[in-house]
């Protein structure tokens, strides 16, 4: 359903992307992760047809968007990070409005409408405002008004930030279920256990590039034998000079309780026992677990903080 190939975009000097690749099966949810800055919100914006790629190409079931009116862009559902509905309108006249946008009308505009108020839960808040919404309800209905004209490619960017848990899965049960219609989907988010949730494959961008692409499983097999080994200690470690240690990839302390992601734990753990001994600190428990998506995507695109 969706086809990106080296997809590239410029402001000045800035390489917002600069060769990004991935595809969508119908069906299929992909994760698009990247720390800030990372090009994800412009890969989004030129898959839309919101922003004119410098070079590459963007197809939505073999076909190109050209020009703003193309017909094309009419397969595609946006959901924006930030918000975007008419506070003073009802939730039904919010999805109408959209529906009308899109040239749908009379009685396929009320099936469309009622469709996706029920899919998200608020068809018994049908004539409330948003203003009056929580939060989490105003994120589902925000999903809505992406569906009404029944999309073919679902686009959501960052589409749980600042909601409750159960919110959060009710969206998740939502798009399990459109992708179950044969609804191909692309979720943006920096929360790994969404995409270990909800992704069949996930793609990994950094710097304009893609990094990685493959499903959260291979992903995480990946790093091979690395584990992730919690260790409840006495005194400040010097993760430092832990990181130069033979095997250690990560390492953070908080309070007593250091993590180190360790590659190879039988050959390398009993080093960094005694590291730790020889140094002064007290080993009161030891707990370890396999690497998951974060280390993966630590691993990737480093533990710097991005603005």
């Amino acid at each position: 359903m969706l086809t990106v190939e080296h997809l590239a975009k410029s402001y000045g000097a800035k390489r917002a992307v600069v060769d990004v690749s991935l595809s969508v099966a119908r069906g299929e949810v992909v994760g698009l992760l990247g720390p800030n800055g990372a090009g994800k919100s412009t890969t989004v914006a030129c898959i839309c047809g919101l922003v004119a790629a410098d070079s590459g190409t963007v197809l939505i079931d073999g076909q190109p968007i050209r020009g703003d009116d193309s017909p094309v862009k009419r397969r595609i559902g946006l959901v924006p990070q930030d918000i975007s509905l008419f506070e003073d309108f009802g939730a039904r006249a919010n999805l109408e409005l959209f529906g009308a946008l899109y040239g749908i009308r009379g009685t396929l505009l009320d099936e469309r409408v009622d469709a996706a108020l029920e899919l998200v839960g608020l068809a018994d808040r049908a004539k409330d405002k948003p203003s009056s919404y929580s939060g989490g309800m105003k994120r589902r209905l925000n999903i809505a008004a992406a569906l009404v004209h029944d999309p073919d490619l679902l686009i959501l960017d960052e589409p749980t930030v600042g909601i409750d848990p159960q919110s959060r899965n009710a969206i998740f049960d939502n798009l399990e279920a459109l992708a179950a219609r044969g609804k191909a989907i692309v979720y943006t988010t920096h929360y790994m256990e969404e995409a270990e949730r909800l992704a069949d494959r996930i793609v990994i961008v950094d710097h304009g590039r893609v990094v990685a692409a493959d499903t959260p499983a291979q992903l995480k097999r990946s790093l091979g034998n690395t584990g992730v080994v919690t260790f409840e200690v006495g005194g400040e470690v010097d993760t430092t000079d832990l990181l130069q240690q033979p095997g250690v990839t990560r390492a953070e302390q908080h309070d007593d309780v250091l993590t180190l992601a360790i590659a190879d734990l039988g050959a390398s753990l009993p080093h960094v026992v005694t590291w730790l001994a020889a140094r002064g600190h007290a080993v009161r428990r030891i707990a370890s677990s396999q690497a998951n998506l974060e280390d993966v995507f630590l691993s990737l695109t480093g533990r710097q903080l991005r603005d």
